[in-house]
């Protein structure tokens, strides 16, 4: 069996994005057209973002302040019936353009927590979540989530 690691994916879809504008030839939508791009080589980092409602700081940037917001929640499934919500701290927000002025996306960059027994209870009785912050988790790949994900 063939793993497809997260470069080679992101590589294929971009072939095909590619392959597809080719074959639309002057028909193809600009947008579709800048993502066959890729998103440019810079990208702007901010120390918080407004979305969903809601204000998000990154920690750093929270130090010291009255009131700040660096926990993320990415509400999430899994291939079985059981939902898995995951938790975590807002370390960057990363801006990515993709050639055109209305493809910009915003990414939190976040270092994540245990979401087993041994990293988060719920009361289910308020439905509060405690986190222990010792326990991280630590090598792992996916860091990044879009910004619109956070819903909280």
């Amino acid at each position: 069996m063939h793993v497809i690691t997260r470069f080679s994916f992101i590589y294929c879809l971009l072939m095909y994005i590619t392959y597809k504008v080719y074959q639309m030839g002057r028909s193809a939508p600009k947008s579709l057209s800048s993502l066959s791009l890729g998103p440019q080589r810079k990208c702007k980092c901010y120390n918080g973002y407004f979305i969903n409602g809601y204000v998000f700081h990154t920690e750093e940037y929270g130090q010291g302040k009255k009131t700040y917001n660096s926990g993320v929640c990415v509400k999430g499934s899994t291939s079985s019936e059981l939902e898995v919500d995951y938790y975590g701290r807002l370390e960057e927000v990363v801006e990515l353009q993709y050639h055109t002025e209305q493809n910009i996306v915003f990414l939190f960059k976040c270092y994540w927590y245990d979401t087993t027994d041994r990293g988060i209870r719920v009361d289910l009785h308020y439905g509060l979540v405690e986190i222990n912050s010792k326990a991280r988790l630590r090598n792992i790949n996916d860091v990044f989530v879009f910004a619109k994900q956070c819903p909280f």
